[in-house]
């Protein structure tokens, strides 16, 4: 049987695990499932159409899965995904999806966000990342894989944080930051790779190399971006971890930091 304080309120419709565990006076709402291990703190809330994975931990005063902060929104019903190992901290907000962004906001594996860290409506957070204190990502925020954001992070709607990418505090994040990179700043500017990321992660000193190499090329030398891109392609397109570099910056719709 779940372990449920008296004082919680859960609605008899929400679908538990046996082995969940729901703090004093939390709130969780009918249309809410909670996998095995699941741990709500007190006064934390949950709700809406909102799925949480195993063994993830919802900290006091947090609320995830309400509606979308959308004027258009109209009461459609959207959810919230979360996986497993993933950790909400206090006070976070996490909102439902809306019908033209998907109708799915989707947190992936393994992440940690800090306390008081914001997630609009659409937002894709891919897995391993952490997103520190006071972050707020606006609607349809794309996250991949081992991002890290630094505290005050502020991301501008439609934007895409590329794998590894490492944004420095307080950075205003208006256009897309490439993969394995450090940003920084008001209107953030790259600042070279994310050496310590890719270290983290065990990248072979050539990878290592080469990524470094590419964004000298693209982002320190003088050529314009379609000479840069062609030269990074012959030069270094062999490396997977260059080539995603370069399917990522091709496809922005937004244009890049740089």
């Amino acid at each position: 049987m779940p372990s449920i304080h008296p004082t919680a309120i859960v609605d008899p419709k929400a679908q538990l695990a046996s082995d969940v565990e729901i703090g004093p006076y939390a709130f969780v709402g009918p249309g809410v499932k909670l996998a095995e291990g699941v741990c709500v703190d007190s006064h934390a809330v949950v709700k809406g159409n909102t799925t949480i994975g195993p063994r993830s931990k919802i900290h006091s005063f947090a609320c995830i899965g309400g509606p979308p902060q959308d004027k258009g929104f109209a009461g459609e019903d959207t959810q919230l995904i979360v996986g497993q190992d993933t950790e909400l901290r206090e006070h976070v907000t996490v909102h439902t999806g809306t019908p033209d962004g998907g109708g799915c906001t989707r947190i992936g594996d393994d992440n940690l966000i800090m306390n008081s860290a914001h997630i609009a409506h659409d937002c894709q957070v891919g897995s391993h990342c952490i997103i520190a204190s006071f972050c707020g990502l606006a609607g349809h925020v794309k996250v991949e894989d081992y991002a890290v954001l630094g505290a005050y992070v502020g991301v501008h709607q439609f934007n895409r944080i590329g794998e590894s990418v490492m944004a420095a505090a307080n950075a205003k994040i208006v256009q897309d930051a490439p993969p394995f990179s450090l940003v920084a700043g008001d209107r953030a500017r790259i600042a070279g790779i994310n050496s310590v990321g890719l270290r983290r992660r065990s990248f072979s000193p050539e990878v290592r190399k080469a990524l470094k190499h590419a964004y000298h090329i693209l982002f320190q030398s003088k050529l314009m971006q379609e000479p840069a891109l062609a030269q990074v392609r012959e030069e270094l397109g062999d490396c997977p971890q260059v080539a995603q570099l370069l399917e990522f910056l091709e496809t922005c719709e937004r244009g890049y930091c740089r």
